[in-house]
């Protein structure tokens, strides 16, 4: 898997186009872009979730198109051929989403490196910092988004009685059980019939933001689906960002899985459902 630590990473620099994708939920009150213009990683450039989602739809953090996607990329100077290393300064939770949405649109895996720590570690280690801006040459990205990677409502709705496939949760179990109101108006509380819960959270060291041991991270799984012999997942959270980070985790310690997410997550599913 392409997850990479600090030090190896402040060593190899050159080789990558970086993507620094932090992205923080309103209640934070943090300006991701601000926080970026004070402070990044030398040759860094913003990658912003919100502006780069879908615009022509209610749903939060949709998937936009292949155009879209496209002339994003492009304007951040990335080519289809670049090694990329994306860091946050968030939970990891908008890396990976960056991850999941760039190898969705069909940037080889192998070339898709995440911060292990994120800016969290590096900051601690003291490592370097730069407030300078990137020289940015714009590129001629051509997307090709791979279908397979999305389930749609439709698909969920129908697994409920034929149970082809796992659905997890990457929510609060809180959220989960519905035991606390949406942060989205217009939710309803609860979860998907038959979902299992896998907080996100429960995946990384909260100390350092670093992604637990495969180890520690196969028991976790374990212990979450070990009523289900079924070995395909897909995972969902509130709009599709956390559950990023699941998919991540779950390839980590099984790397022929096929990372799916439900894109439009409880956001759609608490919405619009039966």
């Amino acid at each position: 898997m392409s997850l990479i630590s600090t030090d190896l990473a402040e060593k190899n620099l050159k080789e990558f186009k970086i993507i620094d994708a932090s992205w923080h939920l309103p209640s934070e009150k943090r300006d991701p872009y601000l926080e970026y213009k004070e402070s990044h990683i030398p040759n860094s450039v913003f990658f912003d979730l919100e502006d780069t989602s879908e615009k022509y739809t209610d749903l939060p953090h949709m998937l936009p198109s292949e155009d879209r996607w496209s002339k994003s990329i492009s304007n951040l100077g990335i080519s289809n051929n670049d090694k990329i290393l994306i860091y946050d300064d968030s939970k990891l939770h908008s890396a990976c989403r960056c991850w999941f949405s760039l190898m969705y649109f069909g940037h080889d895996i192998e070339k898709l490196y995440i911060l292990n720590g994120g800016l969290k570690k590096w900051k601690q280690e003291n490592k370097v910092l730069t407030s300078k801006k990137t020289n940015v040459v714009k590129s001629n990205y051509k997307a090709f988004k791979k279908d397979n990677y999305i389930f749609k409502i439709g698909q969920i709705n129908e697994n409920i009685n034929s149970n082809n496939f796992v659905v997890v949760d990457a929510r609060s179990l809180k959220r989960f059980n519905g035991e606390i109101e949406e942060p989205r108006k217009g939710l309803r509380k609860g979860h998907i019939k038959n979902s299992l819960c896998l907080p996100y959270s429960e995946c990384i060291n909260q100390a350092t933001n670093e992604f637990k041991t495969n180890y520690e991270l196969k028991l976790i799984f374990e212990e979450i689906i070990k009523t289900r012999n079924n070995n395909k997942f897909v995972f969902t959270c509130g709009s599709g960002v956390t559950a990023s980070v699941l998919a991540y985790a779950y390839k980590m310690i099984n790397n022929e899985y096929e990372p799916i997410i439900y894109d439009g997550s409880w956001s759609e599913y608490g919405k619009y459902s039966p």
